[in-house]
This record gives structure tokens, sequence and C-alpha cells, in this order.
């Protein structure tokens, strides 16, 4: 934390994980970076801190711990991705035996 000021840890069901202190959790931010990272950095720092109500400086706190730890945030993405995946193909099946 020393490291990356504003960065927090919480324990969860799935483990502990880096947020913002008072924010998002860090793999929340690197996800909308990425969705819009096609109008360049700067514009995907507006765009993320506007879309979630934090300041530009703290998606960037976000960033630069992301800088650090790639593989742990890229693991949370993942696992959310495959929670996504697994809940969709729920409601398909559903929709399968109700429709």
């Amino acid at each position: 934390m020393a490291e990356h000021p504003g960065v927090v840890f919480r324990d969860g069901p799935t483990g502990r994980r880096a947020g913002l202190a008072a924010g998002p959790d860090v793999w929340e931010i690197v996800v909308l970076l990425r969705d819009f990272a096609e109008g360049g950095a700067a514009e995907a720092v507006r765009r993320a801190a506007k879309w979630l109500n934090v300041t530009e400086a703290q998606v960037r706190t976000a960033e630069s711990y992301y800088a650090s730890f790639p593989d742990e945030i890229d693991e949370r993405v993942e696992m959310n991705e495959a929670a996504a995946s697994a809940t969709q193909r729920a409601g398909e099946v559903r929709q399968r035996l109700y429709g």
C-alpha cells in the first residue's frame, strides 16, 4: 500500500483484491480502460473516470497498480469473465427449459 497510495485491499468470497479507497476494484477500472482504449490512453482515463464517478488521478492510481501487478489483475478480470459466461449459460439453459 505504501508503494501505491490510494490502493487498499479488501477480503471477499473470492479472496483478497486490490481496490481504490472508497472506490471500485482495480480490475474493474482496468476493464473500462481496455473498453475505452480506442481513443488513446488519455481519453480512456477521462472516460473511465467519468463512467465510475471518480477522478482521473484515481484512475491513474489503478493504472499504476496494474502496471506493477498485471498478473494479479488479469486473473481477477478472467475470473469475472468466467463467472459472467457461466451466468449467461445458465440463463440460456433455463430459457430452453421454460422457453
